[in-house]
């Protein structure tokens, strides 16, 4: 075996090494590696149908048990009965609960929808005062 080829050999073999102890040890290699799938896995979830198919309908179910709480809320919160108003303060709790879940809902997975939100999907879900 000639020189060269042993020089280039091991020379290969020296950068596989490093280059796997770069992207396995460093935080710099771990940062590519991490922006790596997560671009991949971001292509994968914008064309993935089932993806945008649950994202929906999990947006659909908090919407519908928002609007369910708040309707409650707004029903009972002037009542003179106590125990209608305790219903109506769990249903606030509840609603703004729902809010919150679903407002980080949305800052998670609106990338699936590549800025076309459907018109029944809100962007934010307003927390009651």
């Amino acid at each position: 075996m000639s020189k060269l080829a042993i020089i280039l050999s091991s020379a290969a073999g020296i950068l596989l090494v490093g280059g796997t102890i770069f992207v396995g040890c460093t935080p710099q290699g771990r940062r590519m590696w991490n922006g790596y799938e997560h671009s991949m896995q971001t292509a994968d979830d914008e064309t993935n149908y089932k993806t945008l198919k649950q994202v929906e309908d999990t947006c659909r179910a908090m919407i519908s048990s928002y609007n369910s709480d708040k309707l409650v809320y707004e029903q009972y919160k002037d009542s003179d009965d106590k125990e209608k108003q305790s219903w109506a303060e769990q249903a606030k709790m509840r609603a703004n609960k729902t809010a919150s879940t679903y407002n980080n809902y949305i800052l998670k997975n609106n990338y699936v929808w590549k800025n076309d939100v459907p018109a029944d999907i809100y962007t934010v879900l307003p927390y009651i005062e």
